[in-house]
């Protein structure tokens, strides 16, 4: 069965991006690398040297990592509704708090609430931009 993983683009903020994320769901950076780290890094102006490369993490069996978009390289980042994270917690309180954590300084777009489909779902964009979904499926009776 193949694996998933989520890349994410940052306009100079992944440092800060990861670090929020770190803080909601736990666990450790896997592999953190900056622009300075690689052999050429004389290419880059000063104030990009310290920025983020590469920097990956574990959320549960999934892999999210991101990168820092240099303007020095013409790369801009434009955020959009074109892509979501889904989360499916295991409890509704993990749902709960997930929502909370991530929410919050962020834009919802539908609040976290029962569903007709059966779910407990919300729907919002966290404070860097990024899109996430959260879908609590109850469980079957």
């Amino acid at each position: 069965m193949p694996s998933l993983s989520i890349y994410l683009n940052f306009q100079g903020n992944t440092e800060q991006a990861f670090n929020f994320y770190k803080s909601v769901f736990g666990g450790e950076f896997l592999q953190v690398q900056r622009f300075s780290d690689i052999p050429d890094s004389e290419q880059f102006p000063e104030n990009e040297k310290n920025k983020i490369m590469h920097i990956g993490m574990a959320i549960g069996n999934t892999f999210i990592m991101g990168t820092d978009a240099l303007e020095s390289m013409g790369q801009k980042v434009v955020f959009g509704n074109n892509s979501y994270i889904t989360i499916t917690p295991e409890t509704k309180d993990e749902a709960d708090r997930l929502y909370k954590e991530l929410s919050e300084g962020g834009k919802i777009e539908m609040e976290l609430q029962d569903t007709f489909w059966g779910a407990y779902y919300a729907s919002f964009a966290d404070k860097f931009g990024v899109q996430w979904m959260i879908n609590y499926d109850y469980p079957k009776k």
